[in-house]
């Protein structure tokens, strides 16, 4: 059988897909995927009573929020194409093997440097999770109309999780110490560790040719320093610190060896010319455009219902929930919206109700508007979700099914490296915004005024501390600031946002739905579950 990419089935092996079984896949997948998303938003909340227990200094806090992110972005394109050499099941079930026992580390951790590493190790496990659960997806729908719904399900998870972390997180430090919230994934693992040795396929890539290894561990030094440097941009570094600057410039010549290393290698890690095709490269581009242009937007959007207009952390949560709803709605009607519309007027249409969702933010100002915002949210929501669906399932269905793995791997990269990009970019453009109008305010000092114009938080804190009309001179002007910043934000991310739907005009205008062929894949044949389900 030469000439296909399908490799001949084991005996006693289902074909990939039949029966009812890919759908169980699904549920599994997703498990895993909830387990990713939850823990990286549920430390958000935890962070104050962590503070107060191990009393880290202000460069360990920063560690302990930045690292788990920082180290699964860097592992991804390691894990993603070890994945298709060794077996993505192995991979995936090797993370979630990893991710239970640094959730009992973080649990426990004593001191700041404890947790950590234990962050860190769970960062590791998340990098073998993620990329796993997009590729093993993409082998067990070989059908591309059902492989659409699929992604559409496995992004609404997603969109769950890093909602419902918050909640969570918030919901065990009212009843339980912070631990709790690395806690409550251990009993999951050690539910998702024999199910997924019953029930996921094994699959893998071409294994011709050694795996680069040198190449893998230039991607993740080249990779972990760009993303630490995008990250220290954000921060409170100035732009031209050392710390900042070194990083992001050793990582960019380690990914810069990486891609020449690439391009002369006979069996590449990465095959880099599926950014030729048109679908594939453009599909990646727009996936880092829509992050950049919204995830900072996020968080400035948090600071503004908080210390604008004065909410609780719980009452900001719901006000964010319709956007999340409204993503859960735009990740399950995906698949009919694919049909009809085609990735690239899908995509298109999605950035263009996003930056229309942007720009309605515009009418925010110093006052509570409800109904904008729920509206502005849930159009927000609906085109995010939109554009990222037609995104990833474009890339998923233009990548060969033997480098799925890899492919996976560099679409959660670019989700990464998108989101700390657009923390630094429209972090930076934020503070350029406010900070202008806080030098001079009548009756406040000099260097208060400075001060104030770090963050809105800080503004608050020196305004209480004069007090008086000088300290409510200050808040006045510190808020009428912010609100400047956001509007200015606001248009920098609404140009952001059309430039990715003029992006996606280089997608194919209609989506082509054949079964294609794929590299071996194997399912547990019904008797072999039942014989391992009797023996357990």
């Amino acid at each position: 059988m030469t000439g296909t990419t399908t490799a001949a089935v084991r005996p006693r092996r289902g074909a990939v897909g039949a029966g009812a079984n890919r759908w169980v896949v699904l549920v599994v997948l997703c498990v895993s995927l909830l387990l990713v998303a939850l823990d990286a938003t549920v430390l958000h909340v935890a962070v104050p009573a962590v503070t107060e227990d191990l009393r880290p200094g202000a460069m360990e806090l920063l560690w302990i929020v930045d690292v788990y992110p920082l180290v699964c972005a860097s592992l991804l394109i390691l894990f993603g194409t070890l994945g298709d050499r060794i077996g993505r099941r192995r991979v995936l079930l090797l993370g979630y093997g990893c991710f239970g026992v640094a959730s009992a580390m973080a649990a426990f951790a004593p001191t700041a440097e404890a947790l950590i590493l234990a962050r860190a190790l769970l960062g590791v496990g998340g990098a073998m999770i993620m990329p796993a659960t997009l590729s093993i997806l993409r082998q067990v729908f070989p059908d591309r109309r059902e492989r659409a719904l699929a992604i559409g399900i496995w992004s609404a998870v997603a969109a769950v999780g890093a909602a419902v972390g918050p909640l969570l997180g918030g919901f065990l430090l009212e009843h339980f110490w912070w631990g709790a919230v690395f806690l409550v994934n251990i009993p999951l693992m050690l539910v998702s560790l024999p199910v997924g040795r019953i029930l996921l396929p094994e699959s893998r890539g071409d294994r011709s040719g050694p795996w680069d290894v040198v190449g893998a561990l230039m991607a993740a030094g080249g990779l972990f320093g760009v993303v630490l440097g995008v990250k220290r941009l954000g921060g409170a570094e100035a732009p031209a610190s050392p710390c900042t600057v070194l990083p992001l410039l050793i990582g960019a010549a380690l990914l810069v060896l990486f891609v020449r290393r690439q391009r002369r290698q006979l069996h590449p890690l990465v095959d880099l010319r599926m950014f030729r095709r048109p679908a594939f490269g453009t599909s990646v581009g727009c996936i880092v455009l829509a992050m950049l242009a919204l995830v900072g937007l996020e968080l400035i959007a948090a600071q503004y219902l908080q210390l604008v207009l004065g909410l609780s952390p719980l009452r900001t949560g719901l006000r964010l929930l319709p956007l999340t709803v409204a993503a859960m709605a735009a990740g399950l009607a995906g698949a009919r919206m694919l049909r009809r519309f085609g990735p690239r007027r899908m995509v298109c249409t999605g950035f263009l109700l996003t930056a229309a969702a942007v720009l309605t933010l515009t009418a925010m100002g110093g006052s509570d508007n409800a109904p904008l915002l729920l509206s502005a949210f849930v159009l927000l929501g609906f085109g995010l979700e939109t554009t990222l669906f037609g995104a990833y399932e474009s890339m998923l269905s233009e990548a060969p099914a033997d480098q799925a793995g890899g492919a996976a791997a560099m679409g959660e990269t670019s989700y990464q490296l998108g989101a700390g990009i657009g923390i630094a970019l429209l972090g930076s453009v934020m503070n350029a915004a406010y900070a202008p109008g806080l030098r001079s305010v009548p009756g406040v000092p000099r260097h208060a005024s400075r001060a104030a114009g770090h963050s809105l938080g800080e503004a608050y804190d020196l305004a209480d501390r004069l007090g008086g009309p000088a300290g409510a001179a200050l808040r006045q002007a510190a808020r009428d600031s912010f609100v400047h910043g956001l509007h200015v934000t606001l248009l920098v991310s609404a140009g952001l946002l059309l430039l990715g739907a003029v992006m996606a005009l280089r997608l194919p205008r209609l989506m082509h739905c054949g079964t294609e062929a794929v590299t071996t894949v194997e399912l547990p044949a019904p008797r072999e579950v039942a014989e391992s389900r009797v023996s357990a």
